[in-house]
């Protein structure tokens, strides 16, 4: 299998993260918060029947994380671990996913609660959390 160095992949945010928090503070508060992901309406007919399911992932870019390290210390145990074995902000490509309590939709805007993304956080993109896919034996890409 040849590696591809260097691959330039282009994204654009789909919306963006409304709340209180102007910086991570990663503690129960902000994990517990509720906040708003507003997207542009152009992507608005997406949104058809996401109210069918209680939680979803959302994709976010760490647009103010700087650099990264390969191994770091966790903040939720203090072991020293691998990147890809952390949750950290600081990551090669700066991609953040979290599970989020879906609360409401209205037009083009989700209330979630658990959103570990800042104010302004670029949103990439939303999936659903379908409960059976983690326990079946056929996992297809997300």
């Amino acid at each position: 299998m040849e590696i591809r160095h260097n691959e330039l992949i282009q994204m654009y945010p789909i919306g963006y993260v409304h709340n209180i928090f102007k910086e991570a503070i990663f503690d129960e508060k902000m994990y517990s918060s509720v906040s708003h992901i507003v997207l542009k309406e152009e992507f608005q007919d997406g949104l058809k029947d996401i109210t069918d399911f209680s939680k979803i992932y959302v994709l976010f870019y760490f647009d103010r994380s700087e650099g990264y390290n390969l191994i770091q210390k966790r903040r939720y145990d203090g072991k020293i671990a691998g990147v890809f074995a952390s949750r950290s902000p600081r990551r090669p490509n700066s991609i953040g996913l979290t599970l989020v309590e879906l609360l409401e939709v209205k037009g083009n805007m989700l209330t979630v609660r658990g959103l570990d993304a800042i104010d302004g956080t670029p949103v990439l993109d939303i999936k659903p959390f379908i409960e059976n896919d983690m326990a079946g034996d056929d996992l297809r890409s997300a």
